[in-house]
C-alpha cells in the first residue's frame, strides 16, 4: 500500500487525504508472469471495485480513492486501454468507466500503521 500520481514529494496519509497532493492510495503488485498474467490481473482489477465512481470508492471520497492503472511499461499501457475498452463494451456497466490509465510516477509506501489495514481494525475486504 502506498501512494502515487501526485506531485508532493514523501506525502503522509494526511498530505494525501487532504486532497492536495494529487496522489492516489494504491497498491502495488509485483508477480511472476510464469504464473499469472498481466490480463488476469487487470481483469481482477475491473471485478473488486466500482470503476464508474469518480473519486470515490464504497464509503471512501477524494481524489486519493480515484480508479487508476499505473503502468510501467508501454506494453502494459496497451493491455489496460484494451481492457478497459473490453469493459467498456460489455454493457456490463450501465455508467461510464472513469478509470485513469497513466504512467507511473514515484511510489512512496504508505506508512507501517497503515499496511495491512483491514487486518488490523478486523475487516474483512472493502466491499
Amino acid at each position: 500500500m502506498g501512494y502515487s500520481g501526485g506531485d508532493f514529494e514523501d506525502p503522509t496519509y494526511q498530505d494525501v487525504c487532504s486532497g492536495q497532493t494529487g496522489h492516489a492510495e494504491v497498491v502495488r503488485v509485483q508477480y511472476n508472469a510464469a504464473h499469472t498474467s498481466y490480463n488476469a490481473l487487470l481483469d481482477l482489477f475491473w471485478k473488486i471495485h466500482d470503476p464508474t465512481t469518480l473519486n470515490r470508492q464504497n464509503f471512501d471520497i477524494g481524489t486519493q480513492y480515484r480508479s487508476a492503472v499505473f503502468f510501467h511499461t508501454p506494453e502494459q499501457q496497451i493491455l489496460a486501454k484494451t481492457s478497459k475498452g473490453k469493459l467498456e463494451s460489455s454493457g456490463q456497466h450501465s455508467n461510464p468507466i472513469v478509470t485513469e490509465i497513466t504512467p507511473i510516477s514515484i511510489f512512496y509506501m504508505a506508512e507501517d500503521y497503515h499496511q495491512q489495514y483491514f487486518e488490523k481494525n478486523g475487516i474483512g475486504h472493502c466491499s
